[in-house]
């Protein structure tokens, strides 16, 4: 059996040029999404979420992806959790993406900020009842006796709202806005290619003035 430091993988299954990608970073994030679906990725849309409490101390998790459009990218959480507590505190966030089957990566970073209480509300009555119910079951990220304090939790809601339940105050949706975003295709003897968009106009008319392309070194 090889040890940890013995495991190599050889990454061979395509190339990226910044001669090639479009100006616009969206552009190339669909496209990638979309092979990523079609390479049946597990759960293409889950991605690492880190953030940083008001020292600096980090923290990171997997979340899902809701939304990607010019606005930005989008997430649901409990705002009482730790990740929204930290938003809160220090709204700034980096996104990633890891496709394995494609060998693939995409890293976002930029400022974080809540969506309306109108756009929450129509994404949370589009989840399945259970998932809703147990918006408000869990006090998320706060320490509970057992996992019975849950299940009662969730029992009580479900007499007390049914198959209506309301999307709570403390529950919602965030949307990054991207000011960095670097595309990562695995190569042979690791000589990786790295493309980097960096936000510098963001009331330039054409996308193909807002981003600053460059190639990094793996």
């Amino acid at each position: 059996m090889n040890t940890i430091a013995e495991l190599r993988k050889n990454y061979a299954r395509g190339q990226l040029s910044e001669t090639d990608v479009p100006a616009d970073p969206l552009a190339l994030f669909h496209t990638w999404f979309e092979q990523a679906m079609n390479a049946q990725c597990p759960e293409p849309n889950a991605m690492t979420l880190a953030t940083a409490d008001a020292t600096g101390k980090p923290s990171l998790r997997t979340v899902l992806l809701k939304g990607a459009d010019a606005m930005g990218f989008t997430f649901f959480t409990n705002y009482q959790s730790q990740k929204g507590q930290e938003l809160a505190k220090r709204p700034q966030a980096a996104l990633l993406f890891y496709w394995h089957e494609l060998e693939r990566q995409v890293r976002i970073s930029g400022l974080v900020s809540r969506i309306t209480a109108d756009e929450s509300a129509t994404y949370f009555h589009s989840r399945p009842l259970a998932s809703r119910i147990g918006a408000w079951a869990s006090p998320q990220s706060t320490e509970i006796p057992d996992r019975d304090f849950l299940q009662v939790a969730e029992q009580r809601f479900e007499k007390q709202f049914g198959d209506n339940p309301p999307c709570p105050e403390h529950w919602g949706g965030y949307c990054l806005r991207a000011e960095e975003i670097e595309f990562w295709q695995g190569r042979p003897s690791r000589l990786h290619d790295r493309i980097r968009y960096q936000l510098l106009d963001t009331n330039a008319p054409n996308p193909s003035n807002m981003w600053r392309i460059s190639r990094l070194a793996p």
